[in-house]
């Protein structure tokens, strides 16, 4: 199936319904809230302030929704007062999704509005990130994941319609080392940070990731830090800031995820970063294994392409252990 013909699948799962769609203002969420606006009978975007969010992110997502008419409202919920999520330990995302679907769905229903979108995708199933199972928590609709579209297909939509999102919309917790406690301080720090880079650079993500007291900087573009003296220049208003040493991370960032399967011999594999929790994932096909490791295995395949819609197919059935 082609771009357009899933673009053409998420239309019809959301044709004519009343919908919320939680909303950040990133890629995924920016394309859902677009196609919703176009084809339901009623949008209700709803975003969540929460105070560990880059600084900018929510008079973003107000310029969208006044350029594509589309109602919001904005939750202001301090998640500081969550010690639970800015312990910033290893269930995190799934705390701090928990808590911003918590509000989104008892807005929605203020609303009189029964289903709740979002912008998770297909290539998010294969990432660490267990805050994804709130969805299945709560019967939260991921359009993407039924088109099978992932990451790169979303952008790349996106910028062929010139469709405006922001391109980092990641909690600055992620930028701390688990166990390490998120602080007003830290995230002053950081947003400062990333703000250094993006005033001295054209990239378009930027991230400061902090060791200890070290920072170790990460962009799209590296090129773009590289000349003009750049390079220099930030590292000297970083170590302003108070970080020791100011390193970067030579593996440019990439945000075009897609699902790439190891075939061979009509069989494939799969390495999922997490472990599988098997007596809650339901997959009934004879030609699929999954070992709680989070390998997964499929044989009797006639071509690459077929395995891959397989492995697509069963990803959203797939319960990771937490």
């Amino acid at each position: 199936m082609n771009l357009e013909s899933k673009i053409e699948k998420v239309k019809d799962i959301l044709e004519n319904k009343k919908v919320c769609v939680a909303f950040s203002g990133g890629a995924d969420s920016s394309l859902i809230a677009y196609l919703a606006r176009a084809v339901c009978s009623e949008v209700l975007a709803v975003t969540i302030d929460n105070n560990i969010l880059p600084p900018n992110f929510i008079e973003d997502t107000k310029d969208f929704c006044k350029k594509y008419d589309i109602k919001q409202e904005i939750i202001f919920e301090d998640f500081y007062k969550h010690k639970d999520i800015i312990s910033n330990n290893h269930d995190r995302c799934f705390l701090c999704r928990n808590e911003m679907y918590k509000h989104i769905t008892a807005t929605a229903r203020e609303n009189d509005i029964h289903i709740i979108v979002d912008g998770t995708n297909i290539s998010d199933l294969i990432e660490d990130r267990p805050g994804i199972l709130i969805n299945y928590k709560n019967n939260i609709k991921s359009p993407f994941v039924e088109a099978n579209l992932c990451s790169k297909e979303i952008h790349e939509y996106l910028n062929k319609n010139n469709i405006p999102y922001s391109h980092s919309t990641t909690c600055l917790a992620t930028r701390l080392p688990f166990g390490c406690e998120l602080t007003d301080d830290k995230y002053e720090r950081i947003s400062k940070a990333e703000e250094i880079i993006y005033e001295n650079s054209n990239v378009k993500i930027a991230k400061v990731r902090q060791d200890k007291t070290n920072a170790i900087v990460e962009v799209d573009n590296i090129d773009e830090l590289i000349k003009d003296n750049r390079l220099s220049l930030i590292n000297e208003q970083l170590k302003a800031l108070g970080y020791g040493k100011v390193t970067l991370n030579l593996e440019p960032i990439n945000d075009d995820k897609e699902i790439r399967i190891k075939y061979e011999n009509n069989q494939f594999e799969y390495q999922l970063p997490y472990e599988i929790d098997i007596e809650k994932t339901d997959i009934k096909s004879k030609n699929i294994k999954i070992e709680k490791t989070g390998l997964v295995k499929g044989s009797g395949f006639d071509n690459y392409k077929e395995a891959e819609e397989e492995f697509m197919n069963i990803l959203p059935k797939i319960r990771r252990k937490i």
